[in-house]
């Protein structure tokens, strides 16, 4: 693979010049219009502070709230996909009971407001079927060692119902998404392919499995790798249902301190370095994919 060098050009220059001027003028704006003072030196206390028990430096509210946002993202991409990927079979099936079944749950899913969603599961998820279970109770039940685990993979104990929903929630709201991704990279894939693989005696599992799969992942893998990056930021959602994510964290803080901008910025910035971090790894991914190919 022959790597090409980046030239910067003057279109590049002059863009680059643009966004620092206006960057520049709201700067001003905001200091000199809104009388604003800054105070980064503040914002630093507030991503790890020193534990004088532990003898060592520990995440503070920012940082506790980006782990809780990484949390809330992984296992909702993993729910997500699960969900999407067996949706989108539906949606594909010669069955028409499963592709009711997969048009009903996307046309639902994806025409109401997440905002609702979140308070319907909330709500009864979280007040009724969590309550019914016992799931709180059966977390305070466990020893030191597994609640210090879930706390580490999921949440707090006492936040374990309240999580559990926003991750419902969010997982069902992106697999609907999910699900038109993985339906169109199927239906891509030329009736050719099929009748070929069908004429070999394969099983529709098994040219699913060796034949259409391999290849419509290479079709998936972009939007995908945008629905995920979406998921990170839709998870800033369940704030509105205190999960203490990056963005309810931010809220608390600014209410607290009245770091408006500071706050924000920083704030915007994590996210910022959350969604490059996975665009990296899925374009890594694919050019791995297109090294196996070839």
């Amino acid at each position: 693979m022959i790597l090409k060098k980046t030239r910067i050009g003057s279109l590049d220059i002059i863009v680059g010049l643009l966004i620092l001027t206006v960057g520049g003028y709201i700067l001003y704006r905001v200091t000199a219009g809104l009388h604003y003072k800054w105070d980064w030196a503040a914002v630093p206390q507030y991503l790890f502070r020193y534990d004088a028990e532990r003898n060592g430096w520990v995440p503070n509210l920012i940082m506790q709230g980006l782990f809780t946002t990484i949390r809330l993202s992984i296992w909702g991409t993993i729910l997500a996909t699960l969900i999407g990927t067996v949706m989108g079979l539906c949606r594909i099936s010669r069955s028409l009971f499963n592709r009711l079944i997969g048009r009903t749950y996307v046309e639902l899913i994806r025409n109401l407001p997440p905002l609702v969603l979140i308070f319907i599961f909330y709500y009864f998820f979280s007040g009724q079927i969590m309550t019914a279970l016992g799931v709180d109770e059966f977390v305070q039940s466990r020893s030191e060692l597994t609640r210090a685990f879930l706390e580490f993979a999921v949440a707090s104990p006492s936040m374990v119902s309240a999580f559990l929903s926003a991750l419902m929630t969010l997982a069902i709201f992106e697999g609907a998404y999910i699900t038109e991704i993985v339906r169109a990279g199927i239906q891509s894939i030329e009736k050719g392919q099929w009748e070929a693989s069908r004429a070999l005696g394969l099983t529709r599992w098994q040219q699913m499995r060796y034949i259409i799969m391999p290849q419509a992942m290479q079709r998936i893998l972009p939007p995908l790798a945008g629905q995920f990056i979406s998921t990170i930021k839709d998870s800033a959602i369940v704030s509105v249902i205190s999960i203490p994510e990056l963005t309810f964290q931010g809220l608390e803080l600014m209410s607290a301190t009245y770091l408006t901008f500071e706050v924000w910025i920083t704030i915007a910035v994590l996210y910022l370095i959350l969604s490059l971090v996975l665009s990296l790894g899925v374009e890594r991914l694919e050019i791995y994919m297109r090294r196996s190919e070839g």
